[in-house]
Parts: structure tokens; sequence; C-alpha cells
């Protein structure tokens, strides 16, 4: 009977020490952010905050007569000191652990990245999921402006269509803060992130529910170009296809579109890219750093648009085939030679490659690197395997009458 009493008291105590939900916040008390803009004002951080507006976006709405996002803005010596300044704005505290999209600005890119990647880094609420994209030609915090449609919550849709894209188009890349810190303290490497444009003049609109209540909004936001960067500052950018380059290099094709030119006639073949492995490689001869780029590639056809086009004939998928692999090679060539000889920096991460299988050679090299890499001669080749023609043979285009 004691031996029960003594039990019962040391379980009583013991549930003394526990706390419960002692630090728990209800949905009520917070603001669930979404998005987040650096910009530059004078010498202090302008930061500005897209909130979710849990009332108008919650099921069966009606439509309603609010935007399902609000933003707040506020400056700061640090991005720490402006988003708690936020407080003065914001009857909630901002809320981070479902932040989708982080928009730099051109200026704090040019400047660095370093100081505000340390907020990023170091604040223990905010998750690393989210993405990392610069803005192009705007100011960062007009990107956070702009109602989209298909996502009420233009955050969400900055995300997904990032997403969507990077596998299915191939320019643009999908970047977290843990991806781009690496790829920054990588020696032998440069880091790139996805620029955002926002296509349309009226800026006030953009902001309205007006914006996506027509079929063509008078103010959308895209991916554009890819933002190249010398350790943690913006140099300049690559466009399309020198963004479409570097992932074939990196290995970040998902899936893409390739266009040939028709053998005899005008128009082109557009073909689909469903699979690809890249091998970088670097290495050492003579003293003298060398590098080789090997792509393989597999596709179906897509697209015909040649008359005179027999895809029936193994010899017409052979030429294809070579066809593709020509436009690969220029396409990775002509970027790579606007590494050495524009930019003078190795984004593509051959030095990388050379500190794995030398590294003798490269805490010689490493100092100087990219002054070396701009006279570094690289060979590349591309390997296309056309697996599929679709659900049709020949183009239809071959029965109709000149």
């Amino acid at each position: 009977m004691k031996r029960a009493i003594h039990l019962f008291i040391i379980m009583f105590l013991l549930l003394n020490l526990l706390t419960g939900c002692w630090n728990r916040r209800e949905l009520n008390e917070l603001a669930i952010t979404v998005g987040l803009a650096i910009d530059k004002s004078d010498d202090e951080f302008l930061v500005t905050a897209q909130v979710v507006n849990p009332g108008q976006v919650a099921a069966k709405q009606g439509g309603g007569q609010k935007t399902p996002v609000t933003t707040y803005q506020e400056k700061g010596s640090t991005v720490f000191e402006a988003i708690r300044r936020m407080t003065t704005r914001s009857p909630r505290k901002l809320f981070f652990p479902h932040l989708r999209i982080f928009v730099i600005s051109e200026e704090i890119a040019e400047e660095g990245l370093g100081r505000t990647l340390d907020f990023i880094s170091r604040e223990h609420e905010l998750r690393t999921d989210f993405y990392i994209i610069v803005a192009k030609d705007t100011r960062a915090e007009n990107v956070l402006e702009v109602m989209t449609g298909l996502e009420d919550i233009p955050a969400n849709k900055l995300f997904s269509s990032l997403e969507a894209s990077e596998r299915a188009w191939a320019p643009t890349m999908a970047v977290t803060v843990d991806e781009l810190t690496t790829d920054i303290v990588t020696k032998g490497k440069h880091p790139h992130l996805t620029g955002i444009q926002v296509i349309g003049e009226n800026r006030r609109i953009g902001g309205r529910l007006e914006n996506v209540q027509e079929i063509e909004p008078d103010v959308k936001l895209k991916y554009s170009g890819m933002a190249v960067f010398k350790e943690d500052k913006l140099i300049g950018w690559l466009d399309e296809e020198g963004s479409k380059a570097v992932n074939y290099v990196q290995e970040n094709v998902i899936s893409t579109l390739g266009e040939v030119p028709c053998p005899e006639e005008k128009g082109k073949v557009a073909i689909e890219v469903i699979r690809t492995k890249a091998d970088l490689k670097g290495r050492v001869e003579d003293g003298l750093p060398k590098g080789t780029v090997k792509i393989q590639v597999e596709g179906n056809v897509g697209d015909v648009q040649c008359k005179k086009l027999d895809l029936t004939k193994t010899k017409t998928i052979d030429d294809l085939e070579k066809r593709a692999e020509k436009k690969i090679e220029k396409l990775i060539e002509s970027t790579i030679t606007l590494a050495q000889e524009e930019f003078k920096l190795d984004f593509f991460g051959f030095g990388d490659a050379i500190h794995r299988s030398n590294p003798d050679y490269w805490k010689k090299a490493e100092k100087d690197w990219d002054e070396k890499f701009t006279d570094m001669p690289i060979e590349v080749e591309a390997v296309v395997e056309i697996r599929r023609l679709g659900t049709i043979g020949n183009s239809p285009l071959e029965k109709i009458k000149d």
C-alpha cells in the first residue's frame, strides 16, 4: 500500500514538470507571411511582406470585395529591424514558416547578398523550402504588389510557376537558401538565380482585384533570365538560351523542348526532351587545366512542320538526332565562350571539378582560378536519342498540296 502511495506522489510531482502548450500561438494572433521582398532605400533596407488575409481565402467566399493578401512595408538598418518595426503597422506579428518566395532587388544583389542571407539563414522560424529570385528591371516590392490569376495568393503563384517552369521548360531554376549558400561558399563555382519581371506599366492596377477580372491582365509576372553572381554579388544576366545551357551542364534539365530546322524546306521539328544526363569533368594535362562536358538526351518528336520528312525511315531519325546534337553543342559552347570572354567567370563549376580531381593543382590555382578559366579549353559532346514519334507517324502536312 505504501509503495502505491509513493508511486502516486512521484507521478503527481512529475505532472507538475509538464509545461503543456506554454508557447502556443493562436491563428488569430499571427500574420501568415508568404512573400518577402528586399530593396534599398538610401542606406537602409526596405522590407516588404506579403501577408495572407485569412477571411478572403477561406473556402466558399462568394467573390468577396477584398484582396486575398495585403502588404506591409518598413525600413531598417538591418532586415530584422525592418521586420520587427512592421508591428507598428500590422495588428499581428509576422509568422514565417509558410514563406514561399523571397525576392531580392538588383541593387541589393549587386552590393552583395551576405547581409540579407545572414537573417534568412539565422531566423529559426524560417524553413528552407522557399525559393529565392531576383527582381529584373524593377524593384522587388513591385513583384509582391501584383495580383495574379489561378492562384489567389501571388506568392503561391510565384512558387508554383517556378516549379512548373523548371520541370517543363528548363531556363528557370528553383533555388533554396541552403542551395544558394552552398554555391556561394563552394570553391570553383559561382551561384545563379532566376529573374522575375513585371510586365505592364500600370502598377496601381496591378495591385487591385480588377487586374485578374479580365482575360488578359494589365500587369503580369514573368520569369525571365538568370542572374549570374561572383561569390555573393550580381555581375550580369544570361538570356533564355544561356540559362538553358547552364541547366544542361549542371544536370538541372528535367524536361524541355528543342527545335531543329527541316532538312530541305522551311519549318521546324520540335523535340520534347524527356530525360537528360550530364557529365562535367575537369583535369590537368601538362600543368594546364582542361574540361569536358558530355550531355546525353532522350526525346520524343513533338511537332513536325515539314512536308517532306519521312519519319518511318531510320535514316530520317538519325539525321534528326545529329541535328539536335549539333544544336545542343552549339548552345553550350556559345555560353561557355560568353562565360570565358564576357563574364570571365566560371559559373559552370569546372573549378569545383578540378578541385575534386586534382587537389594539389587546385591549391596553386585557387586564388586566380577565374583568370585561368578564361583560357581553359573545353570539349562539348552531345548524344541525342529519339525514342517515340507520338501517336502518328508522318505529318498530315505531307498530304496537303502546295
